[in-house]
């Protein structure tokens, strides 16, 4: 019997989450409990729908000629994908196959392993989501402690492989000066960062929260302007790290 996976939805034409037209995969579970998620309904393990490797790559095929021309390819999404290591493996392999480019965008909550390391063997990119370096904000603002994600941060460094991080700018929250130079301090130290998403904090998934839970953690929390992005990229420039054209500057 083949291996099926849950997935949440897929993407057929998404042009933020990578490099080009991609076609995304969002899995099903997420170990992370963030407050600011707009996509509460990935959590539950149990929820989605099961699919098998190759009903994904049959669907996934029709969409080759829009990736290739727009230097695009696959991103495996989430919730985090890496809940469900056999299943991302196995579609991996599938997509090496055929010569796709691959994204994968994660929390970076994961265990080192052998099975780490032999995912990211089938992995062109890394989308890494770095929400804040203060570790009690972390803990308070996920639910998780980020001393994992850090180290594997520095682990994909290692191993030269490429990154894109990405930063939810959340006002009052994660976006002080203090936390912003912390943040630029971390970024410099890593070579293979190709790339520096900020992207503005919104309330969109709301509802979802409200239709779940009954109530959204962060009710008192606007939504992030582009003043709030701009500042926080001056920040980011003043302690040396240009977002624009990602250039790392002494500091």
């Amino acid at each position: 019997m083949e291996l099926k996976g849950r997935i949440h939805s897929v993407e057929s034409f998404g042009t933020v989450d990578g490099p080009g037209i991609r076609y995304i995969v969002f899995f099903q579970g997420c170990p992370l409990k963030c407050k600011f998620c707009h996509n509460r309904d990935t959590w539950n393990m149990t929820d989605g729908k099961e699919m098998t490797v190759s009903e994904l790559i049959t669907d996934i095929k029709k969409y080759i000629p829009f990736m290739q021309s727009s230097g695009g390819g696959v991103t495996i999404s989430g919730g985090e994908p890496t809940l469900q290591m056999d299943f991302l493996l196995s579609l991996l392999k599938e997509l090496k196959k055929l010569n796709i480019h691959v994204s994968l965008d994660t929390s970076g909550f994961v265990h080192i392993n052998s099975n780490m390391e032999e995912i990211l063997k089938y992995v062109d990119l890394v989308l890494l989501d770095l929400k804040t370096i203060n570790s009690i904000k972390h803990l308070d603002l996920t639910s998780v402690d980020n001393s994992r994600i850090l180290s594997f941060a520095q682990f994909l460094d290692l191993k030269n492989i490429p990154m894109w991080i990405r930063h939810v700018v959340i006002p009052g929250i994660n976006d002080s000066e203090k936390d912003i130079k912390l943040l630029a301090e971390f970024i410099l130290t890593l070579k293979s960062v190709e790339k520096v998403d900020l992207l503005p904090y919104h309330s969109m998934g709301k509802y979802k929260w409200i239709e779940i839970q009954g109530s959204y953690p962060l009710e008192h929390i606007k939504d992030a302007n582009e003043s709030d992005i701009s500042r926080v990229q001056n920040i980011l420039s003043k302690y040396g790290l240009s977002i624009n054209k990602f250039e790392k500057k002494a500091i």
